[in-house]
């Protein structure tokens, strides 16, 4: 197997992964009222708050990536300088959005474990200002975006592309591109977009995963030799 092949289909296992952990995050995330200073205990206070956060966290950084691998894949045709800017975008999207992730995930679960061991805290007003802090709700919102208008870049490359099939990024994009409206459903809508990003990621990297190989071998010129005259 060449090398650019092997990195290909790397990318594509992270993906997977990444698509596996999006599922993960909302389906194990432990739900419970969080405008409730009980409910906010028992869902920050939870290993499963950490743990579900991190399995997103992952999953933005692992994406990029793979969208590199896109890029490598359809090098030489032209959507190649669509897809170097989809992979850009998202970059550059998942490094706004992880410092929120960060917060929302480590602060506010030290916060809420103080708060259930009985120290006097206001929970649920420091949750309010952490999540709400200016700075903070608006680089999230607009990395989150980024990821969305990468991930459509990345889909409307891949179908210009004629290596991919055409249809292999939709699920990707529509996924990313509902990132931050799900965040306004009801937990079980959210659960369903894990599932949806999840079947996204997973279609992309079983694509890459069958990568023709022309595609990822770049063309050698021929020499040939000199006729004596």
């Amino acid at each position: 197997m060449s090398a650019p092949l092997a990195r290909i289909r790397l990318a594509a296992v992270a993906l997977a992964a990444a698509g596996v952990l999006f599922a993960l995050y909302p389906g194990l995330r432990p739900w419970r009222d969080e405008a409730t200073l009980r409910g906010a205990q028992e869902a920050m206070s939870s290993p499963w708050w950490v743990a579900t956060h991190l399995f997103a966290m992952i999953g933005f950084i692992l994406v990029p990536l793979a969208l590199l691998a896109v890029r490598r894949v359809v090098d030489g045709t032209r959507a190649e300088p669509l897809a170097l800017t989809a992979a850009v975008t998202a970059w550059i999207g998942a490094g706004l959005t992880l410092p929120y992730y960060g917060a929302e995930d480590f602060a506010l679960h030290v916060l809420a474990a103080e708060s259930t061991g009985g120290a006097p805290l206001d929970l649920l007003g420091l949750v309010e200002g952490i999540r709400y802090q200016p700075a903070a709700i608006t680089t999230f919102g607009v990395g989150l975006i980024l990821l969305g208008v990468g991930a459509v870049l990345a889909a409307v490359a891949i179908a210009r592309s004629g290596v991919l099939p055409r249809l292999s990024g939709v699920l990707f994009a529509v996924g990313f591109a509902t990132f931050l409206p799900q965040f306004f459903t009801p937990a079980a809508m959210r659960v369903g977009h894990g599932l949806l990003v999840a079947a996204g990621c997973v279609w992309l990297a079983a694509t890459l995963w069958r990568a023709p190989s022309t595609a990822t071998t770049p063309s050698t010129p021929t020499t040939t030799a000199p006729v004596a005259s």
